[in-house]
Parts: C-alpha cells; structure tokens; sequence
C-alpha cells in the first residue's frame, strides 16, 4: 500500500529507524525523479518528431530521416552502453514516430479515400507485433518496444475513426467503436504498465453517452446531455474497479484505481450539470436529441414539438434533488474513501465539495443568508457523527 507519512515524526515517536526513515525519503525521491525524467524525455521525443515531419514537409525526406535515425537509434542500443542507452532511446523512438506520423499524415493529407482502409490494419499489426515481442522477450529497451507499441494502436484508432467519420456512421456502431477505444486503450495502458495511457481510456468511455468539452472563444467547457445515465455508467466502472483493484497484485491494481479516480471525477461533473439545469433521462438516447442540428427533424417546430412531448412523459430530475443528492453521496464517499486509506477519491471528493459549495453559494443561496446558518450548523452533527462512527469503527477493529 502506497501512504502518506511524516517520517520525522515517525523517527521521534520510534516507529522507525533514523536509517529506515532515510531509506523510506530515499527511494521516495528516486520515484519523483524518474517521473520527471520520463516525462521531459517523452515530451521532448514527441515535439522532435512532430517537429520534423513539419520542418522537412517531405515525404521521401521524412522517410529517410526517419530511418537514419531509427537505425542509429538500433545501433547505439546494439551496444549496451548504459550512459548513451538514454538517446539510443530516443533516436529510435523519433525515428519510428517520423516514419509512422509522416506516412499517416500523407495518406490522410494525399489519398484521403483510403488512409482509414490502409492505417487500421497497419497499425493493428504494428501494435500486434509488439504485443508479441514484449510477451515473448523484447528485442531491445522494453520503453522503445511499448511506445512502438501505443504508435501502432494510435494510428490503429486513428484509421477507425477515419473511416466512422468518411462513412459517417452514428449510434450504435459509433458507441460500439468507443467502447473498443476505450477498451484498447485501457489494455495498452496495463500492458506497458503506464496508467497515463490507461487514464486515456476514459475519454471514449464517456463519448458514449456524448459527454465530452467544447471550446469556444476564452471558454474550455464541460457538456453532459445525459446526466443521469452517465452517472450510472462510471458508478458501475468505478465499483468494478474497485472491486478488483482489492483483489489483484499492486501492478495491476493502480490501473483499475486510476480509471476509478477518473470515472468519479467524470460522474462528479455529470452531478454539477445536473445539479444547475436538472435532467430529462433519455432525451438524447432514445428521445428527439438534446440538440437540434444534430436531430433526424427538418425543422425548428417539429423538433421541438417532439421535445416537449417526450419531456410530458420522461422522467425529470430537478436541479434541487441532483443538489441534495450529490451533497449526500459526497459525504459518504469522502468518510468511506478515508475508512480505506483511497487517497485518490478521498481528495477528488474533498475538491468537488468545495465546488459544489461554491457553485450552490452563487447559483442558489446568494441571497438566502439563512440557508448558510441551516447549512452550518448541520454541517456540525455530520461531523460529529462521522467523527464517532470512526472511532466505533477503529474499536471494532482492534
């Protein structure tokens, strides 16, 4: 188990050693300093590709480039030389992103027609390979055969999402085709055991339901047309990851906890949408569509005749009850997330329910001064019945 610990006053009280207390700040340090070190090389690596492949804006250039550097790359891995494996690293990997980037930026840009048919499987047998390669014994630095490996599964979903988008296919192939994202994703993630990657899968997983972002002029925001059901959908990741991260090794278990962390902070700005506007449950799912460009109706009066007849018979969840619920949940999980040492929860909770504070504070009770005093003083038997239940808690344990 990963935690938090102040090892001075652990030194003092006598729970540790002066020597373990060094070892414990030693390895701590060792930690953060190879993540800085890989996320410096990582993004370096990424900006010299894409940095070339629009500086030599040639695709026989770009070719050649990319394999001198991927042969030298090879070569100065060849020699096992532990001081310079660091740019044997990274020569390879700029190679090999130039020759894959450039050829998917020319198909798309030159044969647009067929870019999708000829980068879905070739990068699937890319990805495919590797795959092999890293089960089976990698033929060189096992970081240059996984970012291979997630080259391959961009360009793999890249082609996919080409042809969704030529053909333009919708719901429910597209839904399907998300799930696959997210579900390829995920695995990439837990094979080379990089939970960035495994973090990436919840994009898609939300696109499902079409919960995404949109970015206007000096605004980056957050949409959520079906509130409820988005909700349910991370509930049931986040108790299926919970569920297995308790039962698989600490190497597997991280990845099942990143995407619970993030699928909480996904439901999380599901509740706040719902908790200003309210929700009509299946509006855009079995319903007229939430909006109407994007509807099967010719015209502004018949969508919306269809809109509020569906509204007549949904199901609505106000705003005021998305508010109180959320409040509730929150103080459950924050209290259940300390009980079990989930760190990541326990502070995703803490920060959503400042911004349910404040986002209540504004929106609702600005100037209601006598709903902060009914407020206020709850919030103090809450705490004092959380407070008691941990101790009774921590009793029963002992």
């Amino acid at each position: 188990m990963h935690a938090i610990a102040d090892t001075t006053a652990l030194v003092e009280e006598g729970v540790l050693t002066e020597g373990q207390a060094r070892a414990i700040e030693a390895r701590s340090r060792e930690v953060m300093v190879s993540l800085a070190v890989n996320a410096i090389l990582c993004l370096g690596i990424i900006a010299a590709t894409a940095g070339f492949i629009f500086w030599l804006a040639d695709p026989l250039a770009v070719a050649v480039t990319g394999i001198l550097m991927l042969g030298g790359g090879l070569a100065v891995l060849a020699r096992g030389s532990e001081t310079l494996r660091m740019f044997g690293n990274s020569a390879t990997l700029i190679g090999a992103g130039m020759l894959m980037g450039g050829a998917s930026i020319e198909l798309v840009d030159k044969y647009e027609d067929v870019a999708g048919w000829i980068m879905m499987p070739g990068g699937a047998l890319v990805a495919l390979i590797c795959t092999w390669r890293w089960r089976h014994g990698a033929w060189s630095a096992g970081f240059v055969l996984g970012a291979v490996l997630l080259m391959g599964l961009a360009m793999h979903l890249g082609g996919i999402e080409l042809l969704l988008q030529q053909y333009e296919i919708g719901s429910p192939l597209r839904n399907l085709a998300l799930l696959y994202y997210a579900a390829a994703l995920g695995a990439a993630g837990w094979l080379v055991d990089v939970r960035f990657v495994t973090a990436l899968a919840i994009a898609p997983f939300a696109q499902m339901l079409e919960t995404g972002t949109r970015y206007f002029h000096a605004a980056y925001v957050f949409y959520s047309p079906e509130s409820t059901l988005t909700i349910l959908q991370m509930v049931l990741l986040i108790v299926l990851c919970v569920w297995g991260a308790s039962r698989l090794a600490e190497r597997d278990a991280r990845h099942l906890r990143i995407l619970a962390i993030l699928g909480f902070v996904v439901a999380n700005l599901c509740a706040l949408v719902g908790s200003l506007w309210g929700d009509v449950v299946g509006e855009s799912v079995w319903g007229p569509g939430s909006r109407y460009y994007s509807s099967e109706y010719d015209d502004w009066d018949s969508y919306q005749a269809a809109r509020e007849a569906f509204r007549d018979s949904a199901l609505f969840i106000s705003e005021h009850v998305y508010s109180v619920l959320w409040a509730v949940v929150l103080a459950v999980v924050i209290f259940w997330a300390a009980q079990r040492h989930q760190r990541g929860l326990f502070n995703a909770a803490l920060t959503f329910a400042a911004i349910h504070g404040y986002t209540q504070m504004f929106e609702s009770f600005a100037d209601e001064p006598l709903a902060y005093v009914i407020g206020g003083l709850a919030a103090i038997p809450l705490a004092w019945g959380l407070w008691r239940l941990n101790q009774w808690m921590a009793a029963k344990q002992g």
